[in-house]
């Protein structure tokens, strides 16, 4: 049976049998067609298998600030050493003829030994031709793609300060696989393909990332607890100071939070609250607390702030609350690491709560999302004591990964707020929990917008 071809296919492959191998732009002026009706037909050619399409870059040169004055005026070398073919120079002289170019100029001449300085400054030797002349040149006032410059030449204007500017421009070639060469064309016209497979349609649904935050909340609320919001933006009170981390802490700093600039913290708490943090700091810590670091505004590095925020407003006897919601920080994106994530947050605050209550809920809370070999290392927390990092053990992997760190909340979080109860603690990076959940090595696959993946994960399910 003869294929079935749209009007634009026709007119795309009539024209590569004429020339074989053609860029996007070309293909639009020998067909009249539109860019994106070259576009959509190269697409649909593509599908059946009847078109190649080979992407390529190239690096076109063209002349910046200084670049296009060497080429007006000559290099700084250059002019130096024309200066010097009339004679000996002083110093003082070269520098009001040559200005601001005259300490490049002079470096380069010495270190080339074209030059020798006494109580003047004379000529040695002045080559025919310097590295980058035969560049600048060749571009001039216009634009050269990098395969028609020399290699070497053009590497010694690289390192020049606004010399050159690098436009790096892509392409696409198309040409017509050997089956597409042989069909004829005058077969299709009219033709109905009734056997055609009917177009697949996928419906929409949520994403699997946020399918896990509702999965996870689902369980904290049959397990009894409430969620409570807080905001992505916090004084440094609440997300730094309250939970007893020092201001001179490493995780204060540029390197790993986002601070916003110009922006400072009116109120951050009341006047006992602020002064017995304070205390807390300069007994503990030994140094001289500053409220106006506490006032400074910065996206969330967790969402602790929010729990130990809505405790010291409520100063609750018993209390089951978590928090859901992205924290930032100022990371290098890797493959498990993400500058913006989402992260569960939860505390349990009861005259009798101990750690092996906490231990409990973790259990249970992963034996429900299905994760069954659990174990508990102690470790480190700023603002928890005793403190304990949960592992759980990937099959996949054949290993054991960290998830959510937890504790107790110190005395020195607590007690400045008014808070006397215990308060058990966790919390940890969902992505996390759905990278396991869904095999995958990458943490930045849930934001790649792989829709492949995505609608093999929705067949799954």
């Amino acid at each position: 049976m003869s294929q079935v071809f749209h009007e634009i296919e026709k007119k795309i492959i009539t024209s590569l049998k004429d020339n074989p191998k053609q860029t996007m732009e070309k293909l639009e002026k020998s067909t009249n067609l539109s860019s994106d009706q070259i576009r959509r037909g190269v697409e649909w050619l593509k599908l059946k298998e009847l078109a190649n399409v080979v992407e390529s870059t190239t690096s076109i040169f063209s002349l910046g600030k200084n670049g296009l004055e060497a080429f007006e005026k000559g290099l700084p070398e250059r002019r130096l050493l024309n200066l010097l073919k009339d004679g000996p120079k002083t110093m003082q002289d070269l520098q009001k003829e040559l200005g601001s170019i005259f300490g490049p100029a002079m470096g380069l001449a010495r270190k080339n030994n074209w030059i020798e300085t006494n109580e003047k400054i004379s000529l040695k030797h002045s080559p025919i031709e310097l590295p980058g002349e035969k560049t600048l040149k060749k571009i001039g006032n216009g634009k050269q793609p990098k395969n028609e410059i020399d290699v070497v030449d053009l590497s010694s204007l690289l390192t020049r300060p606004d010399f050159l500017i690098e436009d790096i421009q892509k392409s696409k070639e198309i040409s017509l696989t050997n089956h597409a060469k042989s069909i004829e064309l005058s077969e299709s016209i009219g033709a109905i393909d009734v056997e055609a497979e009917v177009p697949q349609i996928f419906a929409a649904r949520t994403h699997p990332l946020k399918d896990t935050i509702d999965e996870i909340r689902e369980i904290f609320v049959t397990l009894g607890f409430s969620e409570i919001v807080g905001s992505m933006s916090q004084s440094s009170f609440w997300n730094f100071d309250a939970l007893f981390t020092p201001q001179d802490h490493p995780a204060r700093e540029l390197q790993d939070t986002f601070y916003l600039d110009v922006v400072s913290a009116k109120k951050i708490g009341t006047p006992e609250q602020i002064k017995n943090v304070s205390a807390s700091h300069k007994k503990n810590w030994r140094y001289l607390w500053d409220v106006n670091e506490a006032r400074k505004m910065v996206l969330r590095t967790h969402t602790t702030c929010v729990t130990i925020k809505h405790l010291a407003e409520t100063k609750p006897d018993e209390a089951r609350v978590f928090s859901v919601g992205r924290v930032f920080r100022n990371e290098k994106v890797s493959y498990k690491h993400l500058v913006e994530f989402n992260q569960i947050e939860g505390v349990v605050v009861g005259k009798n709560a101990t750690l092996r209550d906490l231990m409990g809920i973790q259990r249970e809370f992963y034996k429900r999302i299905g994760i069954t070999k659990i174990k508990f290392w102690p470790t480190f927390f700023p603002y928890t004591e005793p403190s304990l990092q949960t592992m759980v053990y990937n099959d996949r992997l054949g290993k054991w990964v960290e998830l959510f760190g937890m504790g107790i909340f110190r005395p020195e979080v607590t007690k400045p707020l008014g808070i006397n109860k215990p308060v058990l603690a966790w919390g940890g990076g969902i992505e996390r929990i759905a990278m396991l959940k869904y095999g995958l090595d990458d943490v930045r696959e849930f934001y790649n917008n792989n829709l492949n993946w995505l609608r093999s994960v929705n067949k799954c399910q």
